[in-house]
């Protein structure tokens, strides 16, 4: 125990988060098991240690972070550190990755009855187990959060040591002639969104590392690791998701031929379909699709998660707009629904609202109800609205 009180004590030590995530904020804490979900890069370890640093004194040993990487865990599990670490007075456990133990759910659920006044605080990855949503009794005991990468809203705040608040879609829409007043004062936001488009989405551009080959690793992992892990894939058949997410990187996102990606990868129509499936959990891919339509439907369209993906792959052919409507789906699929029109950047959002996602230069002939959401400039008016106040949503 003493050993990972000191590890414990040696990152509050060094760690220093320079942006605070709003969904800190969001959580209610009160709640005893408490689930972090997100992919792989976006800063769940980093999330653990700054709500630890916040509200814990490391002298009083009443909060302790561990890693099951850690190959104690191994050998002795959860309930018996826990038992332990309550023994000598702990009341926060804040644990890493547990999805990597292979009872894990069984070991949070014993410890939420066993230990009555033990707060856990856990870490997983946005891949589910299986093909459903969690139906064992840790769903119905946990409340779950969803940490996804940075906002642009909130690397601008980072970059220019402002402290802008999120808007909701709607405020945006009907008000985002006076929101740009309050910012574009004080910042010209386009002059930091190229740098954000090819790293900003990932908190460790932070660190001192190359970051396309830190994405790399992290786009490996989620496919070598999340998904072997949690959908029992064989690893004789990773390399066809690896070639399959370069693929779709490379292609126009527009109307995917599933049948030609299936011969290219070499296996069926069925199989494709599931790997899509996968890799939108992963958070690799967002699938858009016709109004009307949902999965198992062939989707209208499939971006790369976010458009520092794009940057990873590194394709010459990948076009301005493609990296574009990359970022819009990005900033809209969390709490809306995005269906793809027929005409490039066409989209519509909740069945209500028509968007057109273009250059500044640009004017497609569409619906006089139109929101065109223009790249290349800072400034809206009217119906036009810059594309990177979106990510001003949360």
């Amino acid at each position: 125990m003493e050993t990972f009180f000191l590890s414990h004590a040696y990152l509050m030590e060094h760690f220093n988060a320079p942006v605070r995530r709003s969904l800190m904020d969001a959580i209610d804490w009160s709640y005893r098991m408490i689930g972090i979900r997100g992919p792989r890069g976006v800063g769940r370890t980093s999330f653990l240690l700054q709500y630890a640093k916040e509200n814990y004194d490391v002298r009083l040993r009443q909060c302790i972070y561990i890693n099951v990487n850690s190959f104690y865990f191994q050998a002795h599990g959860i309930v018996d550190f826990a038992g332990r670490f309550v023994a000598e007075g702990g009341q926060v456990l804040l644990i890493d990755q547990v999805f990597k133990l292979p009872d894990w759910r069984e070991q949070l659920c014993e410890c939420y009855h066993k230990f009555p006044y033990l707060r856990i605080v856990y870490t997983t990855t946005s891949v589910p187990m299986g093909d459903e949503d969690d139906p064992t009794e840790l769903s119905s005991i946990s409340r779950t959060y969803v940490l996804h990468g940075f906002s642009f809203r909130e690397y601008i705040n980072l970059a220019t040591n402002q402290q802008f608040e999120a808007f909701t879609f709607d405020k945006l829409l009907q008000e985002h002639n006076h929101i740009l007043r309050t910012i574009l004062p004080k910042v010209h936001p386009w002059d930091y969104f190229r740098d954000y488009l090819q790293h900003g989405y990932y908190p460790f551009f932070l660190e001192n590392h190359n970051f396309t080959e830190a994405l790399l690793k992290a786009m490996n992992n989620m496919i070598e690791v999340d998904l072997l892990l949690n959908k029992q894939i064989e690893l004789k058949y990773l390399s066809r998701i690896k070639k399959l997410l370069y693929l779709l990187a490379i292609s126009d996102p527009a109307s995917p031929n599933v049948s030609k990606l299936a011969a290219e990868i070499g296996t069926s129509r069925a199989t494709v379909m599931n790997y899509l499936k996968y890799l939108e959990e992963a958070r690799l891919i967002n699938m858009v699709h016709r109004e009307g339509d949902t999965f198992p439907k062939k989707p209208a369209a499939i971006y790369l998660h976010d458009a520092n993906l794009l940057n990873a792959v590194y394709e010459p052919s990948i076009t301005e707009q493609t990296i574009m409507e990359t970022f819009f789906v990005n900033c809209l699929w969390r709490h809306h629904t995005v269906n793809k029109r027929r005409r490039t950047g066409l989209f519509r959002i909740d069945n209500t609202t028509n968007v057109c996602v273009c250059d500044r230069s640009r004017r497609v002939r569409t619906t006089a109800d139109t929101i065109y959401v223009k790249y290349n400039t800072d400034v809206g008016r009217d119906n036009d609205i810059p594309l990177w106040l979106f990510g001003f949503l949360y």
